[in-house]
């Protein structure tokens, strides 16, 4: 089996039952405890769960709601202007900080995701993240995650946006593919 196919497992385990044992996970999958160990060190890392006395537990034993003030991925508090909402499966909610935040957790919990809500930054109306349009690599800094994504409902005003502040107009998908390789190479440096 893939790494990638059991990590996913392990995420999916430790979802339903919060709290695995690394022993049990390395007789499951028949692979040494040092090998569960390197499956669950990214999910450690990003806060999805904490290391308990020879195992691990769901960070937020809540399945239902996150903290609404506190972001899923980064912890900063809750500004609702930036912020925005992944619908899960099994009615669970939970709220990033900002865009950047929300497209970590989208690649993190991958099928999880039914739908991404964001307010749109010039009419501050809710919308669809996948229907969006981002303006990155702006002049404005609003204080928040790096790189900063900006939604946008309609591409005009996107790119008006940008016109006036700097930055490029990218559709949701070529905002998630520049988030991805923009983590993969400051993973790179370190």
């Amino acid at each position: 089996m893939l790494a990638s196919e059991r990590q996913k497992q392990i995420k999916e385990l430790v979802v339903r039952r919060k709290a695995l044992k690394i022993s049990e996970l390395s007789e499951r999958f028949q692979v040494s405890d040092m090998t569960i160990h390197r499956d669950i060190k990214a999910m450690v890392a990003s806060g999805f769960v904490v290391k308990t006395f020879g195992g691990i537990s769901l960070a937020n034993q809540d399945t239902n709601v996150s903290n609404r003030n506190e972001c899923v991925v980064c912890y900063k508090t809750i500004n609702n202007r930036l912020s925005c909402r992944l619908i899960l499966t099994e009615n669970r909610v939970e709220t990033a900080c900002c865009m950047h935040c929300g497209f970590i957790r989208n690649q993190m919990l991958d099928n999880e995701v039914l739908e991404i809500l964001c307010d749109d930054f010039f009419t501050n109306t809710t919308i669809s993240a996948r229907n969006a349009y981002f303006v990155l690599e702006t002049t404005l800094d609003l204080g928040c995650c790096q790189p900063q994504f900006l939604p946008f409902n309609q591409s005009e005003h996107a790119k008006r946006f940008a016109r006036g502040f700097g930055g490029n107009v990218v559709t949701f998908t070529e905002a998630m593919e520049k988030e991805a390789k923009q983590r993969e190479k400051s993973k790179g440096c370190c």
